[in-house]
């Protein structure tokens, strides 16, 4: 009898570690079918916001909010990529550690040109990295001072970073969510000027040396939505003319106009102390429900490249992959655009990812309008690549994403309603959160008579850019096996134009 209980036992062992391996497996195919080829993810493990954005000596360094140690948020450490064009990313080590001050939040590096933090050598200026510190006892004992912001400083191209021993450089004044420094160089004063979200507010900070800082203003307590806290904001400034008209980007959670987590930004002047509105109008740098918490790089010149964490808070914790978790959007460029006297950003991949197209597949030419197409995709699918559409805009028009189960994602415009839309209500797995399943829409802003749409596809997501990107939507999406099937439809012989390229990292 105890023979047979322990075959038994050994028997449900076996069966057991034959199930967890296979579930293993699955698990780990389904990461892989998941898994981008031109966005950046961790290898493993939790990611979320972009952090500390810089070009130097010719490599774009990105570095993010990490969790080494699992695939939901935790601790934070910034982790650190590294690319020479924008598109193919090279994970790197860990770049700053958590210390007894705190985990290492959100924030910005700038290339301290002038050395005016001490903290170069003659003729090689230092990297400076500023970022909120979280204390996670001082959260839990209900405390109102446990953000703080730190520097730490480079002096070989961001492979290793040394805190400065006077953290932190600005204390909390006693302010629950004081946070996500963005630093840039104003001319004008001459001064180091840091935009910080605080609370539901922006905070304006000066500087000579990134050391010391001193208050200057605050901006946003009546202005803008307000529908949650605001986070990692961004202060840049386009000249066109002779004239300069500066951009603030705040992101909130929630309150976006699809619900959870989003990018708004507000347009007017600022005098290196003060930003003043030159409306009340609340814009939006992407309409879709994935693009979040994303900045600029610095140290650019007068190009405006922009990158988001492809998720929203409502659902990021719970996606479905598991050895590692997020992904950045495609690097943008942000323009500035006038229609009908009202000014815009305006967002487009930038010109590294279209260097990387190649195969072109027109399906017909613009003298040739057509009602319909269907394009089976080349290769395995997921392959990344872009569509090019153009049509009029008098009537509907949709491109479906398909596989041989049913599943697809629609992208498209809806004529009476002045929309654009993603449609991801039957995209695959959409059971993990209660309202991933949903169909988000974006207003037309353009008046132009021709429909513009570009996407970018890439396992499981997509990036629509209409209208030369005055209107941008970000979706992400889990198929239970890869869309490899492109299908547009249009009313009244409306399609004008279908383009397809392959995009090589």
């Amino acid at each position: 009898m105890k023979k047979r209980i322990l075959i038994s036992l050994l028997y449900l062992i076996n069966c057991f570690a034959i199930f967890s391996i296979n579930a293993q497996s699955t698990s780990a195919q389904t990461d892989a079918m998941y898994r981008p080829a031109i966005h950046f993810t961790p290898k493993q493990h939790w990611m979320n916001d972009p952090n500390g954005m810089v070009f130097h000596n010719g490599i774009y360094h990105l570095f993010f909010q990490y969790h080494p140690f699992s695939s939901v948020w935790g601790p934070m450490h910034w982790g650190h990529a590294t690319s020479k064009d924008l598109v193919s990313w090279e994970e790197q080590p860990i770049a700053i550690y958590p210390d007894s001050i705190g985990t290492i939040f959100s924030g910005s590096a700038v290339v301290d040109q002038r050395n005016s933090s001490g903290f170069g050598t003659k003729g090689k200026p230092a990297l400076v990295a500023i970022y909120t510190q979280h204390n996670m006892e001082g959260e839990k004992a209900g405390k109102n001072n446990f953000q703080n912001q730190s520097i730490a400083y480079s002096n070989n191209d961001g492979k290793t970073w040394t805190k400065y021993a006077g953290n932190p450089v600005l204390k909390n004044p006693g302010i629950t969510d004081f946070r996500d420094p963005k630093v840039m160089w104003h001319a004008g004063s001459k001064k180091w000027v840091m935009t910080l979200a605080t609370k539901d507010k922006i905070s304006f900070y000066t500087s000579a040396n990134l050391k010391q800082w001193q208050f200057a203003s605050s901006f946003g307590e009546q202005v803008g939505a307000h529908g949650g806290v605001w986070e990692c904001p961004d202060l840049i400034a386009f000249t066109q003319n002779g004239k300069t008209v500066w951009a603030l980007i705040v992101n909130l959670n929630p309150g976006a106009p699809n619900g959870g987590s989003g990018t708004q930004y507000f347009l007017g002047n600022f005098d290196g102390k003060k930003f003043t509105a030159m409306d009340t109008a609340t814009r939006w740098l992407d309409y879709g429900p994935d693009n979040y918490a994303g900045i600029t790089f610095s140290n650019t010149g007068n190009r405006k490249i922009f990158l988001g964490w492809m998720s929203n808070w409502q659902y990021a914790t719970v996606v479905p992959t598991t050895t590692w978790r997020s992904t950045m959007t495609v690097a943008r460029t942000l323009q500035l655009k006038y229609v009908n006297n009202k000014p815009f950003l305006t967002s487009m991949p930038v010109e590294e990812l279209y260097k990387k197209r190649i195969e072109e597949k027109q399906y017909a030419k613009s003298d040739k309008p057509f009602e319909k197409f269907r394009f089976k995709l080349p290769g395995v699918g997921g392959a990344p690549y872009m569509v090019d559409l153009v049509a009029s805009a008098k009537a509907n028009t949709k491109l479906v994403l398909n596989n041989d189960l049913g599943e697809q994602v629609i992208i498209g415009f809806d004529v009476a309603a002045n929309q654009y839309y993603i449609d991801r209500k039957q995209a695959g797995n959409v059971s993990f959160e209660k309202g991933f399943a949903a169909r988000h829409t974006a207003p037309r802003f353009s008046n132009d008579p021709l429909l513009k749409m570009t996407l970018v596809v890439d396992a499981t997501s997509v990036e629509l850019f209409a209208d030369d990107g005055l209107t941008v939507m970000t979706a992400i999406f889990f198929p239970t096996k890869p869309f490899n099937d492109l299908q547009g439809e249009g009313t009244r012989n409306n399609l004008l134009s279908f383009k397809y390229f392959k995009l090589i990292p």
